[in-house]
């Protein structure tokens, strides 16, 4: 599959909520059970850093980060979502994806990276242990989704770059 990964344009907006949608539906992605406004998932995230992934002029997956903390002393620690559309996973956009944010948020100070994945995501575990992430631990009973308390997994990466 041919493929470009480039930065997130202000018109990819709806292919961004609609893959998220995506996402949402598979219940292995989020806690989340509905797609937020564009103004509420742009507030969420950093304007640096959101990258799309672009097959014949139409977005197939999106990466972004999301602040950890508004404190100072946290400005360089950032949450990577990483969301594919259904029918371009498996085909190493996801991959593509997480490299190029990873490098793109070492050149903005960004020395780590964590991520919370539900253990039964494997697809997910995989891709980030390929990008250097390492499992931290498993945070039990963390959340309820669809009134079923689940598991995650907190993986990190810390940029060998920075510090």
């Amino acid at each position: 599959m041919d493929f470009v990964i480039e930065s997130m344009r202000a018109d990819d907006q709806n292919a961004v909520l609609a893959i998220y949608r995506e996402g949402i539906e598979t219940g292995m992605a989020t806690f989340e059970t509905a797609v937020p406004s564009w103004e509420k998932w742009d507030a969420g995230h950093l304007a640096a850093n959101r990258l799309v992934a672009r097959q014949d002029g139409q977005v197939i997956g999106w990466a972004a980060l999301s602040p950890v903390s508004s404190r100072c002393v946290y400005q360089g620690v950032a949450e990577v979502s990483v969301y594919i559309a259904t029918a371009a996973r498996s085909q190493g956009i996801g991959k593509a994806l997480l490299q190029t944010l990873v490098a793109a948020s070492e050149q903005d100070n960004i020395w780590t990276l964590q991520a919370s994945l539900f253990p039964e995501n494997e697809a997910s575990l995989a891709l980030h242990l390929a990008c250097g992430f390492h499992v931290v631990g498993r945070r039990e009973r963390i959340a309820q989704l669809h009134g079923v308390w689940r598991d995650t997994l907190f993986l990190e990466r810390r940029s060998p770059v920075i510090i």
